[in-house]
């Protein structure tokens, strides 16, 4: 080994454990944001338009408390996606680098999906009080990217999955859910037009999905933190 390889896998190594960090910090931020939005009354799919009205009219500063997480999300996110493609590429060189890479960009896709659902999620609070037809378009577009951002979760998921359980890195069950996540939130995307066309109850797919995701995301960052690339798990 040279003195190149000795240097450079502390490094890997520290690097390895802040993207652990990372995801378990983006599982955090995600939850909290619905912690303070859901108790709030944020309207779900299907609601009635006069609740989405009464919600955006009334809540700004709770909705702009949640918002506020979201950029450190987005961060720890790509942090977390970074460390999880070096980890793949550093224990199987060839194997596992594309579908890293797969996983990679659904991260970011979700990161630039979420920052025009934020977005819309503003259009909407200035709307409100003034003109519900307006509204009730936001609330539409609100509503779709939404759901839609489930292909983008579904690419993450699949990709870091097939990567991880390849280099060693993920035990069995671990990609088991991460296939189960990734087929709800794929399902509860191509039912995009259902949903905001008034079967808000087919998104239960995708918050079963999501709330699969979140546990997928703190034991992946379990993993990274406690990596050793020559070991492999059952």
């Amino acid at each position: 080994m040279t003195r190149k390889t000795k240097s450079a896998e502390p490094a890997a190594a520290s690097f390895s454990r802040t993207s652990g960090l990372a995801a378990i910090g983006f599982a955090t931020m995600i939850v909290l944001g619905n912690v303070i939005l859901v108790p709030a009354g944020l309207p779900h799919g299907g609601a009635r338009p006069e609740d989405v009205v009464a919600f955006f009219s009334t809540q700004s500063g709770v909705l702009g408390l949640a918002s506020a997480l979201t950029p450190a999300a987005w961060a720890l996110a790509t942090v977390f996606g970074a460390g999880a493609v070096a980890a793949a590429r550093r224990s199987e060189p060839g194997r596992g680098d594309a579908w890293s890479l797969v996983g990679f960009a659904g991260l970011v896709l979700q990161n630039a999906t979420f920052t025009g659902l934020i977005a819309v999620r503003f259009a909407l609070a200035a709307a409100a009080p003034h003109d519900a037809a307006t509204t009730a378009v936001f609330w539409t577009l609100h509503q779709a990217l939404l759901s839609l951002n489930g292909t983008f979760l579904a690419l993450a998921l699949v990709g870091l999955t097939v990567s991880g359980r390849r280099a060693g890195l993920l035990r069995r069950w671990h990609a088991a859910i991460g296939m189960v996540a990734a087929a709800l939130q794929f399902t509860s995307a191509t039912l995009t037009p259902l949903i905001v066309t008034g079967y808000g109850l087919l998104g239960l797919i995708g918050l079963t999905g999501w709330l699969i995701w979140v546990v997928w995301l703190v034991a992946y960052g379990v993993r990274l933190i406690r990596a050793r690339p020559e070991h492999a798990v059952d």
